[in-house]
């Protein structure tokens, strides 16, 4: 568990790409002031994971949840933040959601097709024994003509 903010490290493609995104075109941005907004993101996630893990604490539970961020959010006074936090999470959830169904649907196709397959191969297996059986009666009824 990282214990000081130097122990956290986002990575520097993450950080730059989300300054890139901030700044309008044509701004620059130095290397020691990329690295002074690095630090305070990780000292940002830190504070923000303790505080969730605070809320998660007195819920009695271990694992933290996306109510406890929001929470968290509040407590730290970042109410402009939770309505688009919101927004962000119904998104996640809604493809999450999508990603389920369709790896359900796959599925269900997959026994169906499974179950077609089967099928068609019983179907072969019963006409391959039944034109068994009718060359085996051609033959007896050959055998007795010629006898």
């Amino acid at each position: 568990m990282a214990e000081r903010p130097e122990d956290l490290n986002l990575p520097n493609a993450v950080i730059t790409r989300i300054i890139k995104e901030a700044l309008p075109d044509g701004v620059n941005i130095s290397k020691e002031a990329r690295s002074a907004i690095s630090r305070a993101a990780s000292v940002f996630v830190l504070y923000a994971t303790s505080c969730a893990n605070n809320f998660a604490m007195k819920g009695k539970r271990k694992t933290l949840n996306a109510s406890d961020v929001l929470s968290a959010m509040e407590e730290m006074e970042f109410q402009r933040f939770i309505a688009p936090l919101k927004e962000a999470l119904e998104a996640y959830r809604r493809e999450q959601k999508g990603k389920k169904e369709a790896s359900e649907q796959k599925k269900k196709d997959k026994d169906r097709k499974t179950d077609s397959e089967e099928q068609d191969k019983s179907r072969e297996e019963d006409n391959d024994e039944e034109e068994e059986r009718l060359e085996e009666e051609e033959q007896n009824e050959e055998e007795e003509v010629d006898n």
